[in-house]
């Protein structure tokens, strides 16, 4: 089978910066207190005039202008998020709608904060069954749209925006830039991470979702390296879902890529859900702090306690 890789990668953000001297003046919170447990500093707010859609066309138009491709190229667009308000049409359909594409697949994935890794090894999938050749995956939430602004355990981290990447099939003979994906769940500890109600609410149990994360996820995330023929060492970069940072950092220490730049958007974008990874990937190729062909850990967790991960090759 014909492998496949990312050629391109773009993100989006609001213009709007909510900073914790800002949320101070809401809740009972201060930038000490943000700061010392979450490690978030500023997060971008979309408008009630900017719709999940409209944050991940623009993010989708820049990965496309990166690539050099048309929207008319496109075959497949694979959406991640959890905040779509409306059914029908999907997301996915929207975006395309928006970028005037003529009639490719389009479908959302809803994996919450695992979203973008699911939606990307589901475009490696389908360019390897020969289902598509050219895919247009995006992550995007506006986790705005679902926060009790008087809860300031979960208020002061959430942001929205959208990351996107252009997936193509691989020349013959050249090594696939997609690794294999290591991905799964704890069906049983769902209730840690919930958007539900109406109107839908994010919640979370963070002492259960970090001890989790702390104790099980080290050895998973070294479980996609093993499946992607490399060691943690071999690393240049390390993307984890952009949760909290007191997360972040024990998890790329302790998963012992001791060569990479590890990613640490969320200080200053907050936890954006499924758009985290590809701001934060998108961010570290647009500044150069990796290069074109070096292999870098994308690995998402979090909502339904879910997970997905696997090593790419920059573009």
């Amino acid at each position: 089978m014909i492998g496949s890789r990312i050629v391109a990668v773009g993100h989006y953000q609001p213009a709007r910066v909510l900073t914790n001297e800002d949320l101070a003046g809401m809740v009972d919170t201060s930038d000490e207190w943000i700061t010392s447990r979450v490690g978030i500093r500023t997060r971008h707010v979309a408008g009630p005039d900017e719709p999940v859609d409209e944050l991940a066309a623009h993010a989708a138009s820049k990965a496309l202008a990166t690539a050099g491709r048309t929207p008319a190229e496109i075959d497949l667009v694979l959406v991640a998020t959890s905040t779509a308000i409306d059914r029908s049409p999907n997301m996915a359909a929207r975006v395309a709608a928006r970028l005037g594409m003529p009639g490719p697949a389009v479908m959302d994935i809803n994996v919450v904060c695992a979203g973008f890794t699911h939606a990307l090894a589901t475009a490696d999938h389908a360019v390897r069954a020969g289902g598509a050749s050219r895919v247009l995956v995006v992550g995007a939430d506006k986790m705005t749209d679902v926060t009790d602004w008087t809860d300031r355990t979960t208020c002061v981290l959430v942001g929205d925006g959208a990351g996107a990447a252009v997936v193509e099939a691989c020349a013959p003979g050249r090594e696939a830039g997609i690794g294999p994906v290591l991905w799964g769940s704890v069906p049983e500890m769902g209730h840690a991470v919930r958007i539900e109600g109406t109107p839908p609410r994010f919640a979370q149990e963070g002492q259960s979702v970090y001890r989790w994360a702390a104790t099980r996820l080290p050895v998973i995330a070294r479980q996609a390296c093993e499946k992607a023929g490399l060691a943690p060492e071999d690393l240049a970069g390390v993307v984890l879902h952009q949760a909290n940072l007191r997360i972040i950092e024990p998890l790329a220490r302790r998963l012992g890529a001791v060569n990479a730049v590890v990613a640490r958007d969320v200080t200053e974008s907050g936890n954006t859900s499924a758009a985290s990874i590809p701001i934060a990937f998108s961010k570290l190729v647009e500044r150069g702090e990796v290069s074109t062909g070096d292999p870098v850990l994308l690995f998402g967790f979090g909502g339904n306690l879910s997970y997905a991960g696997q090593v790419v090759r920059c573009p």
